[in-house]
């Protein structure tokens, strides 16, 4: 490998700053730059719906690390930087203003960005949605006690804003296409859990419900929906969603296909390009297909994986997608892959109405995925049983009383 040419990583989000940590820990000494367009250093983006904006966490704890340590680990971080372009044939990247790097082995960290409602009244002030450190602090300043905030769209940031809303005293309406919260994810059965949950901190739902247009002079007052309805809003958060950052790829001539398409080493077809984070819609070992995750889980270890296979290490990345959330006084993990139309069944262990139980997602008796609610310490098991890919007696799954990891598998 190039010793003079350096080991470029575009995107100084979680996966791209642990990229280049790994990079060092791996014993690379050759120079590693680190690009971001964010005027922030790497930071950790659960704490933006989460502890930010209910002020348990403080500011300078969403950062990856303190500001020297990029400087004392000799790696060139620079912020507030575009990447504009790819020339793979000459190992070139062009960065906004003109100028250019030239890279032996790159990393394409890009995340990516908020989905925008394409409605008249979207870009008033007031309409916000929530993806980096700036829009967090913009959100928390609209939470006063008495506030009518809009949240449009049910999904795991849409929530976690509503929850942090209401525990800031301000009155929330969720407004979502879909017939329940989630219910693309878990299915109606659990969906049902977290509208009775936010019902129960006094939140508003619209279901099958959707916008027309956002309404005010400057700033939004109110929204309409398709209906005729208006509902009166001091801010609106658009939680619809979220687009990789595949551009910059897909120009390249790079594979792109809900994501820039990865081995199980996270390389593309371009031995000298890898991907990681948001954007990496990598084959999975162990599941047997393409997989692309959004969560925190990923960013925190994809980007090391694919920082080892930069350095030549053999890597056959197959960590299960895991994300948790945490509202009210609900917490939650889920480990596995279980999208709709794959499981034929949900099997249920503890008491859905206290919010303590475990939810399993299986097909011929197997367990695609596992979501503990209020149960802890049992993540691991439930790994295994996914991992172990047999079928399972669904009654010991159900039962409490047999411990995880002595239900019965069936034998291969």
């Amino acid at each position: 490998m190039s010793t003079h040419r350096p080991f470029v990583i575009v995107g100084a989000g979680l996966a791209g700053g642990r990229a280049a940590q790994t990079l060092r820990e791996a014993g690379h000494d050759g120079p590693v730059i680190l690009i971001g367009d964010e005027t922030e250093p790497p930071y950790e983006r659960p704490p933006l719906s989460k502890g930010l904006l209910l002020g348990t966490t403080a500011p300078e704890d969403v950062y990856l690390h303190q500001a020297g340590w990029y400087a004392q680990h000799d790696i060139d971080l620079r912020t507030g930087t575009r990447a504009v372009a790819i020339d793979p044939a000459s190992h070139r990247l062009e960065l906004g203003g003109g100028r250019h790097l030239d890279y032996d082995r790159l990393l394409l960290a890009t995340g990516s960005r908020a989905r925008a409602l394409p409605v008249p009244g979207a870009d008033l002030d007031g309409v916000l949605s929530l993806r980096n450190l700036a829009h967090s602090y913009r959100i928390g300043t609209a939470l006063s006690e008495g506030a009518h905030l809009v949240v449009v769209g049910a999904g795991w940031i849409g929530l976690e804003v509503a929850a942090a809303a209401r525990a800031r005293g301000a009155a929330v309406t969720v407004v979502e296409t879909a017939a329940a919260p989630l219910r693309h994810v878990l299915g109606d059965e659990i969906a049902a859990v977290f509208t009775d949950l936010h019902r129960d901190h006094g939140v508003r739902f619209r279901f099958g419900a959707q916008v027309r247009r956002m309404m005010g002079t400057g700033r939004v007052s109110a929204v309409e929906l398709a209906d005729d309805s208006v509902l009166t809003a001091d801010a609106v958060i658009v939680g619809i969603g979220a687009q990789p950052n595949t551009e910059i790829a897909a120009e390249a001539g790079l594979a792109v296909d809900n994501g820039v398409l990865v081995d199980d080493g996270l390389c593309t077809a371009d031995p000298a390009i890898w991907a990681a984070g948001d954007i990496a819609n990598a084959y999975h070992p162990l599941l047997g297909t393409r997989v692309r995750v959004e969560h925190w889980a990923h960013a925190l270890h994809s980007g090391p994986a694919a920082a080892r296979a930069m350095l030549g290490q053999t890597v056959s990345y197959d960590r299960l997608p895991y994300f948790y959330t945490d509202q009210y006084d609900l917490g939650m993990e889920y480990t596995g892959h279980a999208p709709p139309g794959s499981y034929d069944r949900v099997v249920v262990r503890g008491d859905i109405g206290k919010r303590e139980f475990i939810a399993f997602w299986t097909a011929g008796r197997r367990v695609l995925a596992g979501m503990n609610v209020n149960v802890w310490d049992v993540n691991e098991p439930i790994e295994q049983l996914i991992r172990d890919g047999v079928p399972v007696d669904l009654a010991e799954l159900a039962d409490p009383d047999v411990a995880l990891d002595d239900v019965t598998r069936a034998h291969s």
